[in-house]
């Protein structure tokens, strides 16, 4: 029972970090276009977010597994605080190099969180239990999502109700409340190494992990290709829907998102007495399908045919093929590790996700930028989000190969 409390405490303090990680998201996004500046300048100033993010990814599973999951969940609340704190203290005076400091330690406070809370998971779990595993990943992977949509709303709103400042104002006490209770109610010890660990440790050694980390690094790429910046201004501009109204939809496509990975296992793992937990084969074909949708939004532009009901039925579709894969993904980089020194596997896997949305974060608006905004901005974004979902396919084939012989 000490293990399960220790989750849910773990879990809350994730939800309340991913609450403000989507809304300061909206906040900046919206904000800083409201400023005047150009995509690839937004874009450029949210790059210092994912470049800490992989670096932060690649040392934080070794300071987890040193120095126990609670440092570095504690940590990354702590940075958030940071991070929304600054904003707010140079909100009448915001400069290029105060958004790039606040980004990057929100970058590094997102990646410290989520590694820790993912990593938990496998200490609550028992070992032969797969199927009960992708359960517990799925329902927090999920519901951060799901989480993650609510908070785009909420820095939109905020945006508008409360201001800049004070939005920054309210996040970062919600966020030293969630740090303090971590602190206080969590075992100091809890996913710390049972042996020394040199640096080495930092490379996975496991072919399947390294594979595995390759496709995500492509699938999340082809996500935020057009995801991240693309869509969004699109909505705004292309569309003329209000800061609100674009945020709502994000967030709300972001929460159907969550609801459907938290379902996956009902129905990527089979049917009945002969559900299993999935695998690599499993995975290849729902990477490879993310292709359709992708095509049709991109033909259906083209065609001049309706952009809002083209937009709202590609994105379900989308979303529904892309959450299922993608909590495939996260169940088995945590069924691939071992438990003392999971932390160290899940960080190598989410700095390669971390590398995906740097990947895509700068192409979205490079590209949007590039083929010169607007309707053809987003479908050049689409193009480019099929290439990198064929690289994440490819990715899978050798995947399966070392999973078998595993």
């Amino acid at each position: 029972m000490r293990n399960v409390r220790d989750y849910a405490i773990i879990t809350a303090s994730y939800w309340v970090f991913t609450l403000t990680d989507g809304a300061l998201r909206m906040l900046v996004l919206f904000h800083l276009h409201r400023l005047g500046y150009s995509p690839l300048e937004v874009v450029s100033l949210f790059l210092f977010y994912e470049v800490f993010g992989v670096a932060t990814n690649f040392v934080g599973g070794w300071i987890g597994a040193r120095h126990g999951l609670k440092t570095t969940l504690f940590a990354g609340l702590g940075l958030q605080v940071v991070a929304c704190s600054l904003l707010a203290l140079r909100a009448t005076a915001l400069t290029v190099p105060v958004v790039l400091v606040a980004q990057a330690i929100s970058g590094i406070a997102k990646d410290l969180t989520k590694m820790s809370s993912k990593s938990y998971i496998k200490l609550v779990v028992p070992e032969s239990d797969s199927s009960g595993l992708m359960k517990w990943v799925a329902i927090l992977t999920g519901s951060k999502n799901a989480l993650k949509g609510i908070g785009f709303f909420l820095g939109a709103s905020m945006l508008g109700a409360l201001g800049f400042r004070d939005a920054n104002l309210a996040m970062a006490a919600a966020l030293v409340v969630a740090a303090l209770s971590s602190f206080v109610l969590l075992p100091p010890a809890a996913g710390k190494a049972s042996t020394k660990l040199r640096l080495s440790a930092l490379i996975a050694k496991d072919p399947r992990v390294r594979w595995l980390s390759g496709a995500r690094l492509f699938l999340f790429g082809a996500r935020d290709v057009w995801f991240v910046f693309a869509l969004p201004i699109f909505l705004s501009d292309g569309l003329g829907w209000s800061f609100s109204r674009s945020g709502g939809f994000l967030a709300l496509w972001v929460i159907g998102y969550g609801i459907v990975q938290a379902s996956a296992p009902s129905f990527v793992g089979g049917r009945g007495s002969r559900r299993t937990a999935p695998t690599a084969a499993r995975v290849l074909p729902w990477t490879l399908f993310l292709i359709v949708p992708l095509l049709a939004i991109a033909a259906a532009l083209q065609l001049g045919l309706d952009p809002t009901f083209t937009l709202v039925a590609g994105l379900i579709a989308f979303g529904i093929v892309f959450a299922a894969d993608s909590a495939m993904h996260s169940f088995l980089i945590i069924h691939y590790s071992d438990g003392d020194q999971v932390s160290l596997n899940v960080g190598f896997y989410y700095m390669a996700n971390a590398s995906g949305r740097l990947l895509g974060t700068l192409l979205s608006g490079a590209v949007f930028q590039w083929a010169g905004m607007g309707e053809r901005g987003l479908t050049a974004c689409l193009v480019a989000s099929m290439a990198l979902v064929t690289l994440s396919t490819l990715a899978c084939l050798p995947l399966r190969r070392a999973e078998a012989r595993a």
